[in-house]
């Protein structure tokens, strides 16, 4: 057997801490990746339903961390300080083998740092965006956790140079997302027109995105189909609440709109689109890899937003123009995020085909980056640093 595949200690329980949607997703990749090498490993932890499905009992739900910016984490915190310590008691009482906490670092790293006090293998999963603000948390990191496993090539050797051991694992959006996917037999899946023009909508996933972002997102809609009358809608609704929601408010404000709701089929919907709009976040990443071209738009609370633009320093705040170096997709935030500027880019997209299919081209080298069979990857990097640990001990 190669060193690669030995594992010198036996991989028993692992616990995983996923806090939203796209943890979820990352989460059932990672479990999938472990239990493909080690079929008997138990899996617990805070999860959804794909990390449910793929095999995770769950101690919680990711729903019940379903909060995001400053005044909206502020209201809840007492009852998050709660779940935090539930669950930290729970799994110290586990005693896994492994804790791999996903995202979420303002809720996860207190919980890391203890289980790592108490001996047990800590990793976490999507670094935290240190090089772009919040510097000052590098040390808590290093406090917290064993391994850090990095969605993004560059953010390995950033942490290397901090002293934080740190895997590049790829995304694994990039492995599940075809390199070439076919739109018409999309469309045709989704039930939707196989020719004419097609818009995504993609309002987010947290209830604060959605209250933020569905109506501002049916109103650019509307003002698009104005103008190009053809024009077809399709949205992406993670849960069946999500969905709901986005019908309530197409009925109430622009009950005329051709919409499609197609819930929890993100990849689908985005590849069946000639262009989308979508959230800040990993839906843009995600539209990215589908070869799909997007304009990205954030709105926040005031307080949120006033106290981020303090301490941001990078440039650009959607993932595929931060990955490219370069505004591939055009952002709006905040007050620039306006129904007329929303319509007016998608509008752009829509009637400038070479436009479209040169970043498909841009999106194509994004997708060969990140397509590193992420879940076996991250299996790996659990290993060699477990097995790293069991020979400093002996």
């Amino acid at each position: 057997m190669a060193m690669a595949d030995a594992l010198p200690v036996p991989l028993r329980r692992v616990a995983l801490i996923a806090g939203e949607a796209s943890g979820d997703q990352l989460g059932a990749s990672v479990i999938e990746g472990l239990r493909a090498r080690h079929p008997h490993v138990e899996f617990v932890g805070m999860c959804g339903p794909r990390m449910a499905a793929a095999g995770c009992r769950a101690l919680a739900d990711v729903e019940e961390l379903n909060v995001m910016g400053i005044v909206e984490i502020l209201r809840h915190y007492p009852r998050l300080r709660r779940l935090r310590a539930r669950l930290t008691a729970d799994i110290l009482t586990l005693r896994p083998d492994v804790v791999i906490g996903i995202d979420v670092p303002d809720f996860t790293f207190w919980m890391e740092a203890r289980f790592k006090q108490a001996g047990i293998f800590s990793v976490h999963l999507v670094c935290p965006q240190v090089w772009a603000w919040r510097a000052s948390r590098i040390p808590s990191l290093a406090k917290a956790v064993d391994l850090m496993l990095t969605l993004f090539p560059f953010e390995a050797p950033f942490l290397a140079g901090h002293g934080i051991k740190a895997s590049f694992i790829g995304h694994p959006l990039a492995d599940r997302i075809p390199a070439a996917p076919d739109r018409i037999a999309t469309r045709q899946k989704l039930g939707l027109a196989a020719s004419g023009p097609l818009v995504a909508l993609m309002p987010g996933s947290r209830r604060q995105e959605l209250s933020r972002h569905v109506d501002l997102f049916l109103l650019a809609a509307q003002r698009l189909q104005a103008v190009m009358p053809d024009t077809r809608f399709v949205a992406g609704a993670v849960h069946a609440a999500a969905a709901r929601q986005i019908l309530e408010r197409h009925a109430a404000l622009a009950p005329k709109l051709p919409l499609t709701v197609v819930e929890r089929q993100a990849s689908e919907v985005l590849i069946a689109a000639d262009t989308a709009l979508v959230v800040s976040g990993t839906v843009s990443l995600e539209s990215a890899l589908c070869g799909t071209p997007a304009v990205v738009a954030y709105r926040m609370a005031a307080l949120s937003h006033w106290w981020l633009r303090r301490l941001v320093t990078v440039a650009h705040i959607a993932l595929p123009n931060l990955l490219l170096e370069k505004r591939l997709f055009p952002e709006f935030v905040q007050n620039e995020a306006t129904p007329d500027a929303l319509a007016g880019a998608l509008e752009k997209w829509l009637r400038d085909g070479p436009a479209r299919e040169a970043a498909r081209a841009s999106c194509g080298q994004l997708h060969q980056q990140l397509a590193q069979q992420a879940g076996r990857s991250a299996a790996l990097a659990i290993e060699q640093g477990l097995r790293e640990r069991h020979e400093a001990s002996a």
